[in-house]
């Protein structure tokens, strides 16, 4: 298997509603019925192939190749509001170089708004779920 053929799993924190919506994203499009369980945070490589990690692969790429125009739609000042217990780590699958674009925007966004990468990736992932018709935060 070469390294194109698989996945590397990546943990965000959202908020729970967020975490809400990426779990029926992910069973609506993939048929995944527990998104929290369904990665091995501790796996080193996901195949390609599998249903979940097509579709939070998909979902990574969209995010880090709209992450300007989501940044500009994030609502950052409603992310901040969360308390610190409000938050989930969601595992997803993504190509090592999708998980690498996306640290550095998720980073750069955390350092512009001058807050943490749990706020920053809520407000990113809420936007984008905002955009896709599925929830707010």
């Amino acid at each position: 298997m070469t390294g194109n053929d698989q996945y590397k799993p990546f943990g965000v924190y959202v908020s729970r509603p967020v975490a809400d919506a990426l779990a029926t994203a992910a069973y609506e499009e993939a048929g995944v019925v527990d998104l929290a369980a369904y990665f091995d945070p501790d796996a080193t490589t996901i195949p390609a192939g599998d249903p979940g990690a097509e579709m939070t692969a998909d979902l990574l790429e969209a995010v880090v190749a709209n992450f300007a125009g989501l940044y500009d739609a994030a609502d950052f000042e409603s992310a901040r509001r969360i308390e610190p217990d409000g938050f989930e780590l969601v595992h997803l699958a993504a190509r090592p170089e999708t998980i690498a674009s996306a640290r550095e925007r998720f980073q750069a966004a955390a350092t512009i708004q001058e807050t943490d990468l749990r706020t920053v990736q809520t407000a990113i992932f809420a936007a984008w779920l905002s955009e896709d018709g599925q929830s707010r935060p």
